[in-house]
C-alpha cells in the first residue's frame, strides 16, 4: 500500500522535495530527494547488535549513478554499471564526512548508507542532493543519529552568491563550496576557488548556513509526519572500572612516551607500554583480548595527548601551537621527468613529478549528472605502505587516495593558465607520512610545475589546522601543521590551500559535532598565516618557472582559415595522418582553425610545420614548384604542386622544342619542375615546365657571372 509522505524546502530559489514511503519500505529508513529533475534515492540499514571485536564504528557509505537516470546505456562490453568511478567515490566521501561525527561514541553496530542517482537532468548536481537524502533517511530511522544535517553548494558569479548553482552557472563561478552543517553549527566543507579571500570565503559559508537551516527543518517535519518521537541518544563511554585500572597501570609512562618527537621512536615506546598493559588487563579480566583492549588504550592515549596540550602547552614534538615543522625541498631529482621536486615538512615527504602531454592525453569524464566532459589537469596521489614503515598490500586505489588527490588537484588547477596548450599530469608519491600528506602534495606539485616550466600564476601551498577542546568546550586551542597523532587524537583537520592572493582549495574533517563561527574564522586566519610561511620558503627554492624541459614535447600553433580545415585533414584523415607519419609529430586541430603541433625534436617540428604550411598554401602566379605528375592527357599533364592541388601543364609548355607526345617527355609519378603562369577565375592553375627551365637557366647564368 502506498503511504507516501513528502515535504519541501525552498533553497536558493529552488525546491528540494523529500519523499518517503514509496520505495524500499523494508529498510530502516528510505528517502528520495528531488532538485529539478535530479532525484537521489537513499536507503539506510543497520544491524541489531554491535560487531564483535572491533574498536571503530563500521559505517559504510556508497553512492552510485545509474545510467538509466540520464536515458543512457553504460559503456563497455557488459552494458551494466561496474565498479564505482572516481566521481562516485568522491561523492560517497562527501556524504560520509558530515554524518560520521553525529553517531554516538561507542556505537559499534554496522550501518550501511546506499545512495543512488535515479534521475539526472544534467544541470542540477546530485552530490548535494545525496547528502540531504542520506541525512533524511537516517533521521527518519531509529538508528541513533544526532542529526539531521543539511548541505548546499555555493558559487559566486559576477560577485553574487548562488546557492546550488546549475552546471552552467558553475562554469562561470570563481567558487565551488560544498557546505554541510547542523542547525546551530558548521560541520563540513570542501571544494575549490579562484584565489578567494578569507573574508569572502567566510561570508560564503554564512550564506550557506542560512539555507542549511531550511533543509534541517524540512527533515524534522518529515519525521513528525511519520508520527515518530524525537530521538534520545547518549554516547557509550568505556567501562569506568577498567579505565581507572588502565590509568593506574600506565598513565604517567604513556604521557611521557607521547612527547617523544620522533614518530618511529614514539611508536616503539607506546607499543612497549601497550603490550605490558594488555597482559595485565587480560590477567585481571579474562574476557579482554586485543580487540577489546584497543578501545580502552586508544581512549587513554587520546585523553593524554589532549591534556598535554590543554594543561601543559606541550605538543607531541614540542612545537608552539602556530609553528610549522622544518621545511626542505629539492628540484629536479628525476633527470628525465619533464619536471620533478621533493618536498618535506617534518617527517611528511612527497615526491612530485610532472608529465606534459597533448590534448589527446586529457582525462575524459562521463558523469551522467553533467559538468565538463574532460579535464586537461590531472593530479594522482599514491600512499604506499612503506611511507609509514608498514607492510601492506598494493592493489586498487583506496578512497583516501582518490580523495586526497582530488583535494590537491583542485587546489593547484586555478593557477594553470586557461589557454595552456599542454595536458598536465602531476603525480604525488608519498615517501613519508606524519600528517597532512595531501597538503604536501599541493606544495610539491607547485614546485614541480615550476621546475617543468609550466607558467603558473604563482606558488600554491597548503597547511592543516587542528583543534583541541575540553569536553565542555570552555577551552579551544588551534594548532598549526598537525602530526598524524594530533589528527587522530584531535577534534579537527582543517585543510586550506592557496596562493598569496587567496584560497584555492579546502576540506574540513571533524570529530566534534560542529564548530562555532569564532573557531571557523580563527582557523581560516591561522591557516592563512601558516600558508604564507610555507610560500616564503617555496619562493626561496624557485620563484618563477624554469625553461621548458628538454625532454618535454614542444608545441607550436598555426592559425589557418576555417575553410582549410577539411583540406588539412584530408579524406578520411589521409593528409593529417601522412604529416604525422613523415614528421613524427602529433597535430591537434580546433574548430576555430588553431593547429597545435607537438614534437619531441626541432627537426620533427620543422617537418610538420612545413607540411602543414604546404597543405594550406595557395598557388602563387610566378612561383616555381617541384611537383609530381599525377595524370597524362594528349593535350598535357596534370602536376600536383601542393598537397591536394593540381595544375595543368599544356603539351606546348612541357619543352622549348616541339614534342609529338607527352609520353616522350614524362610518365605518371615523375618529379617535374614547373612555374605557375596563371590562375583563371575558376581557380584552375596553369603551369609551364618551359618557363621554369628558362628562369632557372637565367639564375644559374647570373650566379656564374657573379
Amino acid at each position: 500500500m502506498n503511504d507516501t509522505r513528502s515535504v519541501s524546502a525552498t533553497v536558493g530559489g529552488k525546491d528540494l522535495i523529500f519523499e518517503t514511503g514509496l520505495l524500499a519500505c523494508q529498510a530502516a529508513g528510505a528517502v528520495s530527494v528531488r532538485l529539478g529533475d535530479t532525484v537521489v534515492f537513499c536507503a539506510v540499514t543497520n544491524t541489531d547488535k554491535p560487531r564483535e571485536g572491533i574498536d571503530y564504528f563500521p559505517l559504510q557509505v556508497e553512492y552510485r549513478e545509474k545510467y538509466y537516470a540520464a536515458g543512457r546505456f553504460p559503456g563497455g562490453y557488459f552494458k551494466r554499471e561496474q565498479r564505482p568511478s572516481e566521481k562516485e567515490i568522491l561523492c560517497a566521501r562527501i556524504i560520509d564526512r558530515p554524518i560520521r561525527p553525529l553517531f554516538p561514541d561507542g556505537y559499534r553496530n554496522d550501518v550501511q548508507v546506499n545512495s543512488m542517482v535515479i534521475s539526472a537532468d544534467g544541470e542540477n548536481e546530485a552530490d548535494i542532493v545525496a547528502v540531504n537524502a542520506a541525512s533524511a533517511a537516517i533521521h527518519i530511522s531509529e538508528i541513533p543519529f544526532m542529526g539531521p544535517i543539511g548541505a548546499v553548494r555555493v558559487g559566486r558569479v559576477n560577485g553574487a552568491w548562488i546557492v546550488n548553482p546549475t552546471q552552467t552557472q558553475r562554469l562561470e563561478s570563481d567558487l565551488d563550496l560544498v557546505y554541510a552543517g547542523t542547525r546551530e553549527r558548521f560541520l563540513m566543507m570542501e571544494g575549490g576557488a579562484n584565489e578567494i579571500s578569507e573574508a569572502d570565503f567566510f561570508a560564503a559559508m554564512k550564506c550557506a548556513h542560512a539555507e542549511v537551516v531550511k533543509l534541517i527543518d524540512a527533515q524534522h517535519e518529515l519525521r513528525r509526519m511519520l508520527g515518530k518521537a524525537d530521538k534520545v541518544i547518549a554516547d557509550v563511554a568505556p567501562d569506568a572500572e577498567k579505565m581507572t585500572f588502565l590509568r593506574g597501570l600506565c598513565e604517567e609512562t604513556l604521557r611521557r612516551a607521547l612527547l617523544v618527537a620522533g614518530k618511529q621512536e614514539r611508536h616503539t615506546a607506546i607499543k612497549t607500554i601497550k603490550d605490558g598493559a594488555l597482559a595485565k588487563m587480560s590477567e585481571k579480566w579474562s574476557e579482554i583480548g586485543a580487540p577489546q583492549f584497543v578501545q580502552f588504550f586508544d581512549a587513554l592515549e587520546i585523553d593524554l595527548v589532549r591534556r598535554n596540550i590543554l594543561e601543559h602547552g606541550s605538543r607531541i614534538d614540542g612545537r608552539a601551537n602556530d609553528v610549522i615543522r622544518p621545511l626542505y625541498a629539492q628540484l629536479a631529482p628525476i633527470p628525465r621527468a619533464h619536471g620533478s621536486a621533493i618536498f618535506n615538512r617534518g617527517e611528511t615527504q612527497s615526491l612530485g613529478t610532472i608529465t606534459l602531454g597533448t590534448k589527446k592525453d586529457v582525462q575524459e569524464l562521463d558523469a551522467i549528472t553533467g559538468g565538463p566532459k574532460s579535464k586537461p589537469f590531472i593530479l594522482h596521489y599514491n600512499f604506499p605502505p612503506y611511507c609509514v614503515g608498514e607492510v601492506g598490500r598494493l592493489g586498487a586505489l583506496g578512497r583516501r587516495e582518490v580523495g586526497h588527490g582530488a583535494l590537491a588537484e583542485r587546489s593547484l588547477a586555478p593557477v594553470v593558465p586557461d589557454d595552456y596548450p599542454y595536458t598536465i599530469r602531476v603525480v604525488s608519491d608519498i615517501m613519508g607520512s606524519n600528517g597532512s600528506s595531501s597538503m604536501a602534495s599541493v606544495c610539491v606539485g607547485s614546485l614541480a610545475m615550476m621546475d617543468a616550466g609550466v607558467p603558473i600564476k604563482g606558488h600554491v601551498a597548503g597547511v592543516s589546522i587542528g583543534l583541541i577542546t575540553t569536553p565542555d568546550e570552555s577551552r579551544k586551542i588551534l594548532i598549526t601543521d598537525i602530526l598524524g597523532s594530533e589528527d587522530h587524537c584531535g577534534d579537527m583537520d582543517f585543510k586550506v590551500a592557496g596562493t598569496r592572493k587567496g584560497i584555492t582549495g579546502f576540506q574540513v574533517d571533524l570529530k566534534l559535532r560542529g564548530l562555532t563561527w569564532d573557531v571557523v574564522e580563527a582557523a581560516l586566519e591561522q591557516a592563512r598565516a601558516g600558508r604564507m610561511q610555507i610560500l616564503d620558503f617555496m619562493d626561496g627554492v624557485i620563484a618563477s618557472p624554469k625553461e621548458l624541459s628538454a625532454y618535454a614535447p614542444r608545441i607550436q600553433k598555426i592559425m589557418i582559415p576555417v575553410d582549410k580545415i577539411g583540406g588539412l585533414i584530408g579524406p578520411g584523415g589521409k593528409n593529417i595522418r601522412r604529416i604525422c607519419e613523415v614528421s613524427g609529430a602529433q597535430i591537434d586541430i580546433d574548430d576555430d582553425g588553431t593547429v597545435s603541433i607537438f614534437a619531441s625534436s626541432g627537426e620533427a617540428m620543422a617537418i610538420a610545420q612545413r607540411e602543414v604550411s604546404a597543405v594550406i598554401a595557395e598557388a602563387e602566379e610566378g612561383k616555381i614548384y617541384e611537383g609530381t605528375i599525377t595524370g597524362l592527357k594528349d593535350f598535357g599533364v596534370f602536376v600536383e604542386i601542393l598537397p591536394g592541388k593540381d595544375g595543368l601543364c599544356h603539351i606546348s609548355e612541357l619543352s622549348d622544342r616541339r614534342i609529338a607526345s607527352v609520353e616522350d617527355v614524362c610518365k605518371v609519378g615523375d618529379k617535374i619542375t614547373v612555374k605557375c603562369i596563371g590562375i583563371d577565375d575558376r581557380g584552375r592553375i596553369k603551369l609551364s615546365r618551359r618557363a621554369a627551365m628558362a628562369e632557372l637557366d637565367q639564375q644559374e647564368q647570373r650566379q656564374q657571372e657573379e
